[in-house]
């Protein structure tokens, strides 16, 4: 087996045993990028490139050593690989204890393929002139050349005798319609005719007013028991009247509404801190619903027409991004009875 095969195998046996490092997976994967590194330097025959990698190894190891108080038991026999593998790189190298190993003369090689043929040289200088040699037989008659450009038109001749009238020609096609004249006077209008026949009666409209409705709540306690982060949104967990399937809920606080429309939206939080509330539609806030309170205990109402452009479009009450303040939804405000929070959404077109 020859020297580069042997350090090849080393190579993988340190890769085995960097594996069983009682280190976290961070460090572990830095290591086996640099041991890879090493063995994909030696398969190349780079042998100074995989001494450069093992070098990042042992720098690395030590740092680990230091920082974790590993066990000289568990990182000794890797270490001592490493010096066994350098080792090995260094004579494949040609060092040997820090000076070029000595090699013999090997015996002289076959002779090289023959190397491709030169470039010309310069032309050399011209001769001088011979003497004129005598006048050859005179060739055959060339082929008639192209027709020459037509020469410029003559001068008109004088006017003939008119001839004797032709026959009459067939009649032409008939010309465009010419435009419209304008408007006669209008007549008298004449008498009424009898009444007709009255039409089928058209298909009844749809029913004004409300089209659907939906009523979701929370009780304090036991609902929003923690704070509302800046951010996030409301809970209305419970269910209050319902009217069929085009306002459902989502989740404890996202609302689906299910056909395209306009809706109207009211909501009311008892809060205990100075707050903000506003509505969002699919994620994006909608800056025309903002409701707050700077300071007291009084709950923040509001009430907005929200249109949806399509299907299934997702509602929340939101605590603002950028405000600065969790929301406690206030339990028992104002006596010992948990109170309601409400989100009432009526679609009206």
């Amino acid at each position: 087996m020859s020297s580069q095969e042997n350090a090849a195998i080393l190579c993988k046996v340190i890769r085995g045993k960097i594996r069983l490092l009682p280190i976290n997976k961070y460090r572990k994967n830095s290591l086996f990028e640099d041991i890879n590194r090493v063995c994909e330097c030696i398969d190349c025959q780079d042998y100074q490139c995989a001494l450069n990698n093992l070098g990042v190894i042992l720098d690395k190891l030590f740092v680990t050593i230091n920082s974790k108080n590993i066990s000289s038991k568990t990182y000794l026999p890797l270490v001592e690989d490493i010096n066994l593998l350098q080792q090995k790189l260094l004579k494949l190298l040609g060092v040997c204890n820090g000076t070029p190993c000595p090699c013999p003369t090997g015996p002289t090689g076959p002779q090289g393929v023959q190397g491709d043929i030169g470039p010309t040289g310069p032309q050399g200088v011209q001769g001088d002139i011979g003497p004129t040699g005598p006048q050859g037989v005179q060739g055959d008659i060339g082929p008639t050349g192209p027709q020459g450009i037509q020469g410029d038109i003559g001068p008109t001749g004088p006017q003939g005798i008119q001839g004797d009238i032709g026959p009459t020609g067939p009649q032409g096609i008939q010309g465009d319609i010419g435009p419209t004249g304008p408007q006669g006077i209008q007549g008298d209008i004449g008498p009424t005719g009898p009444q007709g026949i009255q039409g089928d009666i058209g298909p009844t409209g749809p029913e004004g007013g409300i089209l659907a409705f939906a009523d979701f709540y929370a009780l304090m306690p036991p609902d929003n028991a923690a704070t509302v982060a800046v951010g996030s949104d409301v809970s209305f967990p419970q269910d209050g009247p319902i009217s069929g399937t085009a306002i459902t809920r989502i989740n404890d606080s996202s609302f689906n509404l299910a056909e395209i429309g306009t809706y109207k939206i009211l909501f009311q939080v008892s809060v205990t801190e100075a707050a903000q509330l506003i509505l969002t539609l699919n994620g994006n806030d909608l800056d025309y619903t903002v409701a707050g309170r700077a300071t007291g205990t009084s709950q923040i109402v509001g009430m907005a027409l929200v249109e949806t452009t399509t299907i299934n479009s997702i509602l929340t009450v939101r605590n603002p991004a950028g405000n600065s303040t969790a929301l406690t939804i206030t339990p028992l405000a104002g006596g010992t009875r948990p109170v309601s929070a409400h989100l009432v959404i009526t679609q009206i077109g």
